[in-house]
């Protein structure tokens, strides 16, 4: 009897719970991290294929980008994820996180199906014109000489060669096409501006912008997402379309996943999932030192009466201990 009383107690009972909920999470994000490393190995194949076997690598990227539009369109609450080891390489993460984020938005924005599937083909292969670069302009550089930045800049025609090769659709094609260019006619190579890109393209300029302020070839160049979103906000209100910024903001929330910040009670803590309809009111992975990081549990602001950010901080700003706790990883991947 005694022994029956001691399971049941408010301790036990409590300590329960949150095996439970600790098992749930580590199963979610195992699913996911499984599911990110399978799309990123997809995309590597694509890519792969594209030179030599172009229509199959096109059948191969409709059938991936359908696969996450079914799965987008499946789901009702959807919730953006920070991954702590982003498998795959760098090219094809890329790729990815920019496919996801962009195909996020195409719902935000209600887009047919067939635009969705069109945009998904577009982002994951909008980088494809750099096979024909070398590989020291593969990546543009404030150093980059005129002759430089031209032969980089070339990668857009180069992508536009490869789709026709693939027999890509239209909608596609132009994604890959306008993915440089910005609303204020500053892009390249023809200088569009708003009115004459399409919608998929104008939400992959964005998105692609996004992705290389948070993971730029040189990583310590790298800005966290919070700070990368607030540099879009101030210098992109010309350059991209202000619906698509204003909906970006929205939806990665005002602190994005990958962001490390501080807590109105001192405590340091990791963003690591986005509330879409309270974007100030994240989830959090935060730093307790009594609680093992491998038993911490990911915290949702918004159901916690009085607990909120007080500021997001660069990661070489928090104390040692919290930073090998929540150990921000260099590079930034969603799912």
């Amino acid at each position: 009897l005694a022994a029956t009383a001691l399971a049941e107690s408010p301790e036990a009972i409590a300590r329960n719970e949150h095996k439970r909920k600790l098992a749930d999470q580590r199963a979610a994000l195992k699913l996911c991290e499984r599911q990110f490393a399978e799309a990123a190995q997809g995309c590597k194949q694509v890519t792969e294929m594209v030179p030599t076997k172009p229509a199959e690598a096109r059948t191969q990227a409709e059938a991936l980008s359908k696969a996450l539009v079914d799965k987008m369109l499946g789901e009702h609450e959807l919730c953006i994820r920070l991954l702590s080891d982003a498998a795959g390489d760098k090219a094809s993460t890329h790729a990815l996180n920019v496919t996801i984020i962009s195909l996020l938005m195409g719902r935000t924005f209600n887009l047919s199906a067939a635009d969705m599937l069109d945009l998904g083909v577009g982002a994951m292969l909008h980088d494809i014109g750099k096979l024909e670069l070398p590989e020291r302009v593969r990546h543009r550089d404030d150093s980059f000489s005129g002759s430089e930045q031209r032969f980089y800049e070339e990668h857009v025609s180069h992508g536009v060669g490869h789709a026709r090769k693939m027999g890509l659709t239209p909608g596609a094609t132009l994604v890959i096409a306008q993915h440089h260019e910005h609303a204020d006619a500053s892009g390249f190579p023809l200088r569009l501006n708003t009115d004459r890109m399409t919608a998929g393209a104008r939400i992959v300029s964005l998105v692609n912008r996004y992705d290389n302020l948070c993971n730029p070839n040189l990583a310590a160049k790298a800005l966290t997402p919070h700070e990368s979103l607030s540099l879009l906000f101030a210098q992109g209100k010309t350059k991209f379309d202000t619906a698509i910024l204003g909906a970006f903001i929205r939806m990665m929330g005002v602190y994005p996943a990958g962001s490390t910040v501080q807590l109105t009670d001192d405590r340091y803590a990791m963003v690591v999932g986005v509330n879409s309809s309270r974007p100030l009111k994240p989830r959090v992975l935060v730093h307790e030192p009594k609680v093992p990081r491998d038993e911490a549990l990911i915290v949702d602001l918004e159901t916690l009466q009085g607990l909120g950010i007080r500021r997001s901080i660069k990661p070489a700003q928090l104390p040692v201990p919290s930073l090998e706790y929540l150990a921000p990883r260099p590079r930034v991947a969603y799912f």
